[in-house]
């Protein structure tokens, strides 16, 4: 693969590379007032375009084939939203009492708090050549209930800014989360066939808008001179993540494989993806609306900026290993 190619493919996290980039060079376009105007902007209407652009997207009209494996869809839902959060909770009690940065640490809590992501898990299973009828359903609906859980997972673990309300997040979460995605949902139910004929490029779109809440974040964060990221916290967070995501791939598939589990191989591959993929769509839009008025916002997002590219680089790394694994079972 070319190096053009390439950088063609990996758009978005070079993407994410650059807009930081920009924001440490000029914090005070992006910053709350500047001529950017994130408060409007970002709070409201770019956080309202993605999960209109995700109630578009989602076909849930697919679901239905999924439905009926129950067994499976509590596995992931239940790892997902109560094992994983909690797993990082009790790790981090440990970390707690190292030099690392503590807001990179309350970052780590919020990755395990986040849904699975719409598109990476699905991905991957169909590259495998998994349940990829499961893997679609868990990513819808596990979005679905991250929607609700994902805020009250963050408020039970790390609380709420002092500066917002519970109150005023649940209404800005309703308003620019929960009813664009149900607008989304009923434009979609009037333009389908013309949706599958032209074939938009929703992920392209979120990724765009996503890029720009990123940055806004970012220059927050460089216009605040009291805040320090030492590299020493930067290096570690980025190993843990690579190993709370082999140790947790590794569990999911134990758990799956043994004897009196009753999934299949292709199962297995659908739950080891959706289990341990986490939304950066909907989790920086989400940390953004729940955490607003904090000057440590960037600082907590950091680790699931890392956590999204380090899914798709192991996820995509291992495609050939379970793959030669899933064909020799299904002999």
């Amino acid at each position: 693969m070319g190096l053009l190619e390439r950088l063609r493919k990996e758009w978005f996290i070079l993407g994410i590379v650059l807009v930081i980039a920009a924001a440490r060079l000029e914090p005070a376009v992006g910053v709350k007032g500047g001529p950017l105007k994130p408060e409007i902007t970002i709070t409201y209407i770019a956080v309202s375009a993605i999960f209109f652009n995700s109630g578009l997207s989602l076909k849930t009209e697919e679901l239905t084939s999924a439905l009926m494996h129950v067994k499976l869809h509590l596995f992931v839902q239940i790892f997902t939203l109560v094992f994983f959060p909690t797993a990082i909770w009790l790790f981090l009690q440990l970390l707690s009492i190292t030099p690392i940065n503590e807001w990179l640490l309350k970052g780590l809590q919020t990755v395990g708090c986040m849904p699975p992501p719409v598109s990476s898990a699905v991905i991957l299973t169909k590259a495998v050549g998994g349940n990829e009828a499961a893997a679609i359903f868990n990513s819808a609906f596990g979005s679905f209930l991250g929607i609700v859980i994902t805020p009250l997972l963050l408020l039970l673990f790390l609380g709420s800014s002092s500066s917002v309300p519970f109150t005023s997040i649940f209404s800005q979460l309703f308003m620019t989360v929960v009813v664009p995605l149900i607008i989304g949902q009923i434009v979609r139910r009037y333009i389908k066939d013309w949706l599958e004929r032209k074939k938009p490029p929703f992920g392209t779109i979120s990724s765009c808008v996503l890029l720009m809440i990123i940055y806004t974040t970012f220059c927050d964060t460089f216009a605040n001179p009291n805040i320090d990221l030492d590299k020493f916290s930067l290096i570690v967070i980025v190993f843990i993540i690579f190993s709370v995501q082999m140790s947790f791939m590794f569990l999911t598939f134990l758990f799956s494989t043994r004897n009196n589990s009753s999934f299949t191989p292709a199962d297995t591959v659908a739950i080891v993806f959706c289990s341990t993929h986490k939304s950066l769509t909907l989790g920086i839009p989400m940390l953004k609306i729940v955490f607003a008025g904090y000057e440590h916002l960037s600082l907590i997002s950091v680790p699931l900026l890392i956590y999204h590219p380090a899914q798709i680089l192991l996820g995509s790394l291992l495609v050939p290993t379970i793959k030669s694994w899933m064909v020799s079972r299904q002999k």
